[in-house]
């Protein structure tokens, strides 16, 4: 095999490795089984549907949402209490920009000399934007709060 065949191969394995190890509901499953064996059937299907609810475990809430975007902490008089946000990030259009301009050539066999004329060149502009779609907070390692917007 050519080694120029062999480093698209590469990078295509690569890639399947990289993509694998992407966290799902059910690989968060899987690493946390002891705990998920534990739930009511109930709290089962709403783990496997992605949706939680009060009174969850942080366990609970890793298994059905994954892992936080942010995690901020809230001191009171009343205790300490943690908040998980969840963010859908995404890329926007935003139209185009003008760049510059690009030469082309091209030949007069009339005059029998070259014309050179310019084109002028836009790229297109995307915006990332970032949405939050959940705050989970917990207190005593227990949901207290679920933020949606609606």
């Amino acid at each position: 095999m050519k080694i120029t065949t062999l480093i698209p191969a590469l990078a295509v394995a690569l890639l399947a490795l990289v993509f694998a190890g992407c966290s799902t509901i059910g690989s968060r499953i899987k690493e946390k089984a002891a705990v998920f064996d534990t739930l009511t059937p109930e709290e089962q299907a709403s783990i496997r549907q992605g949706s939680v609810g009060l009174d969850y475990t942080i366990d609970m809430v890793y298994m059905a949402l994954g892992k936080p975007d942010h995690v901020t902490e809230k001191v009171t008089s009343g205790g300490a209490d943690t908040t998980w946000i969840y963010n859908n990030y995404y890329q926007e259009y935003a139209g185009t920009h003008f760049v510059g301009y690009r030469r082309h050539m091209t030949y007069d066999a009339q005059s029998k000399r070259w014309i050179a004329y310019y084109v002028p060149i836009h790229e297109p502009v995307y915006r990332t934007r970032i949405e939050e779609i959940a705050r989970v907070q917990f207190k005593d390692g227990k949901v207290i709060a679920i933020e949606q917007p609606k």
